[in-house]
């Protein structure tokens, strides 16, 4: 019987499968401790969009955590467009995945004694935000939790420890809010559930420089500003700056550049998106249309089998 891989396609243990089936052990210590990191890519209208980026920077995570998979970075890359090609989706989230795996000796506590394991996946498009709730900007909330401190946890290598984060998203909702920012313990803005933040004052563009994930698309939003004579920089961001801004978006690869018009209590363009914001939505997805940075994928790959992965 042909394996199924229209809702996505996985690689795992091996082997492609779809999406579905791909699974760690319980007693893998990415699941019992959240030892793991992992990057995200998206493939819209056929094409990786800054594959080699998000190659790079899964690879500075790996050894930022000490990480070695069992795949080089080059095979990383042909088993994502392999995940892709065998979905056959033109509009994808690909992730990949690397887990400190099982202890070899029963009972370690050394993580030396791991097994480190690779998973990658292709499923359909996701939006972080939703389209509709971008159409109108979305509602955020400044949440009271603070970002676990860069000292702890590197914002700057991809994780799962999303206690602060998932606390941020409750409380938000509670409010009625889409979704959070998260200020650090000093009172600094940080970040969101899966998303950079930027505001636009008096014209400029700004983002904080503490606490984030080096996005991919919120360098390409400051890599725009360049090309569109916008001034932007990187800049230490308080609450106070949320509550004074013109207007707001949030950046991620599962969705782009995503308006926002209301934080708290502080409604922005009347309660709509605001002009220098959907300047940079629209001209992020017609450089898309025109090639930028892009990575076509192969389709007439549809082998499941892999021999590139070290024994």
């Amino acid at each position: 019987m042909t394996a199924d891989f229209s809702k996505g396609a996985a690689f795992s243990d091996g082997k492609f499968v779809p999406a579905g089936e791909a699974a760690i052990s319980v007693l893998d210590w990415g699941f019992t401790r959240s030892d793991v990191t992992y990057d995200v890519v998206h493939v819209r209208d056929g094409a990786f969009f800054r594959l080699q980026d998000h190659l790079d920077r899964f690879e500075r995570s790996l050894k930022g955590l000490r990480l070695s998979p069992p795949s080089s970075m080059a095979e990383i890359g042909e088993i994502a467009m392999r995940c892709v090609a065998l979905s056959g989706l033109r509009d994808s989230y690909v992730a990949m995945i690397c887990t400190r795996g099982r202890p070899r000796i029963f009972g370690s506590r050394r993580p030396q004694d791991c097994d480190n394991k690779l998973i990658v996946y292709a499923i359909p498009w996701i939006d972080v935000i939703p389209l509709d709730v971008q159409e109108r900007g979305a509602h955020l909330h400044i949440a009271s939790v603070p970002r676990i401190a860069s000292a702890s946890i590197d914002p700057t290598i991809k994780n799962y420890h999303w206690g602060d984060l998932t606390r941020g998203l409750f409380e938000a909702h509670d409010a009625g809010a889409d979704t959070a920012v998260l200020l650090d313990a000093e009172g600094f803005v940080t970040e969101g559930p899966g998303f950079n933040v930027f505001i636009v004052k008096d014209g400029e563009v700004l983002t904080p420089d503490r606490g984030v994930l080096e996005g991919i698309t919120r360098r390409s939003v400051l890599e725009l500003c360049g090309m569109l004579g916008i001034p932007a920089r990187i800049a230490p961001l308080t609450s106070d700056d949320l509550a004074s801004a013109d207007e707001m978006f949030c950046t991620t690869t599962a969705g782009g550049v995503m308006p926002v018009s209301r934080i708290g209590d502080h409604i922005m363009g009347n309660g709509r998106p605001g002009g220098v914001s959907l300047r940079l939505k629209s001209s992020y997805w017609k450089q898309h249309k025109a090639g930028w940075h892009q990575t076509p994928v192969d389709y007439s790959i549809k082998t499941t089998s892999f021999e590139g992965e070290r024994k």
